[in-house]
């Protein structure tokens, strides 16, 4: 009951008409294949009454027949109108639709810029990049960190690999030296060890190898 009292949208309005245009439309083109049927019917009743000498009739019935082509051409013509009424109102209706999303759209940028301090956004986001580059500086100096305390780590390791490939080669156990070396604020080894390791090889001679090497 409620929907017999409810206003019409202008959509409504729009496929109402559509509609009725279209009705339009399919009479038209019935009525024009009558009149071109009655056109084929008063053409073969000319042939007829001329083939029986009756020109008379024949004249009454060509004006009729002039009469009957311009009003099957009217046809035509009054169907191109109501092609170009509806593609019209339906234009009419593409246009108010995009009038209508320009008007939403305005209000919703109106209430958004009300709401918006451009002042405090400024801010906002100045504080962003301060920040964001603090982050990035930090987040750096960690890996140049990180970046020095593995690279240490490898040159030590490096290093001690080389010194122990010299001792090898000299035919000398790191461990077995370190042992052997003298502990500071202890007394020094006796001439006899003393002259033991010279006999075999001298630290001078040591220390010039590993010189040669370019190790400190």
């Amino acid at each position: 009951m409620a929907s017999l009292f409810k206003k019409k949208t202008v959509d409504d309005i729009i496929k109402e008409q559509s509609k009725e245009l279209r009705g339009t439309q399919r009479q038209i083109t019935r009525d024009r294949a009558a009149l071109e049927k009655q056109e084929k019917q008063m053409e073969a009743e000319i042939k007829k009454m001329a083939k029986s000498g009756n020109k008379e009739a024949c004249k009454i019935l060509a004006k009729q027949l002039v009469q009957l082509r311009k009003q099957k051409n009217r046809t035509y013509a009054v169907s191109s109108k109501v092609t170009s009424m509806s593609t019209q109102t339906k234009v009419m209706n593409s246009q108010m639709k995009m009038a209508g999303a320009m008007s939403t759209t305005a209000k919703t940028m109106q209430a958004v810029n009300k709401k918006m301090d451009p002042q405090k956004t400024l801010k906002t986001m100045q504080d962003f990049q301060k920040e964001n580059m603090k982050m990035g500086m930090t987040e750096e100096m960690i890996n140049d960190t990180l970046d020095d305390i593995f690279d240490e780590s490898g040159d030590e390791e490096e290093s001690q690999g080389i010194v122990n490939q010299v001792l090898d080669e000299i035919g000398i156990e790191i461990s077995g030296k370190m042992v052997r070396a003298p502990a500071a604020g202890k007394s020094l080894p006796s001439a006899a060890a003393s002259s033991k390791t010279s006999a075999t090889i001298s630290d001078e001679e040591i220390e010039r190898q590993l010189r040669a090497l370019g190790v400190d």
